[in-house]
């Protein structure tokens, strides 16, 4: 069965990064949740997803549930470890337990700051399964990749190592985010973004089953706008976006969820 024939809900998630006190992230939620309501956004037709900063979860959370905000909730990061003397480190079952549905897990900027390996990001993989969260894996190549190897063969194989001992039947979310189009304002060719999610869903019908490629979004990341949202969600194995810059905005990341009203997609 092709993956055209498959409806996938799009998913436009913003990745706020070190950005928004928790008194800033209230006053956000609530202007981007007022921001959909006045423009007649079908709820349901997009899944929004928001990843505050650690120290704005419990916050966020506390608003999502009593306002009845329909924003999936998700954290930047976790521990591959579940507990102990790991000072700084967050753990899964915390997460979980501030409901939180998503976790992302091999962000560019944790591979390079922190010198996150492949098996690193496979551990944390692991970690966000144990307890109930969906990791969003990142994978994505640099400039230097991309003029040595290619735009597939980094992600390809940071996404082989990640799914290593992953179930058939997990839920996960794999975003595609290119090294060189992060805050560079130079985002990828919708040409290029479905050439390399295309090749990243057949590694995940390769290790985890055709049902399996079938059901899983795939995102793409990087330079993402409201000008150019709606050309990669016109490509058939783009499923959404991960959103940096540009979802600290709440005029310009309720347009970019809004994408199927402005252009019929």
């Amino acid at each position: 069965m092709a993956a055209t024939q498959i409806r996938r809900t799009p998913f436009i998630a913003g990745n706020w990064k070190m950005n928004l006190d928790h008194q800033q992230a209230i006053a956000f939620v609530q202007k981007l949740h007022w921001s959909l309501k006045e423009a007649k956004h079908v709820e349901g037709s997009v899944e929004v997803g928001i990843f505050p900063p650690f120290t704005d979860l419990r916050t966020v959370q506390t608003l999502l549930d009593a306002d009845k905000i329909a924003f999936a909730l998700g954290a930047q990061d976790l521990s591959t470890k579940d507990s102990g003397a790991y000072t700084g480190e967050v753990s899964g079952a915390f997460l979980a337990k501030l409901n939180c549905g998503y976790v992302i897990v091999g962000h560019s900027e944790r591979r390079e700051y922190h010198d996150e390996s492949d098996e690193v990001v496979a551990a944390k993989v692991q970690a966000a399964l144990r307890h109930g969260l969906v990791p969003v894996i990142c994978v994505g190549e640099t400039s230097e990749d991309l003029e040595k190897f290619g735009a597939s063969a980094v992600p390809v194989g940071q996404l082989e190592v990640a799914l290593e001992g992953v179930p058939a039947d997990a839920e996960i979310v794999v975003a595609y985010e290119p090294v060189w189009a992060i805050g560079s304002g130079q985002a990828a060719t919708p040409d290029q973004a479905q050439e390399v999610c295309a090749k990243l869903r057949g590694v995940i019908s390769a290790k985890l089953g055709p049902e399996a490629a079938q059901r899983t979004r795939v995102l793409y990341g990087g330079s993402v706008k409201s000008t150019n949202i709606a050309s990669f969600m016109r490509e058939p194995d783009v499923d959404g976006a991960l959103v940096g810059g540009a979802s600290l905005v709440v005029d310009e990341f309720a347009a970019i969820v809004r994408y199927q009203k402005h252009v019929g997609v």
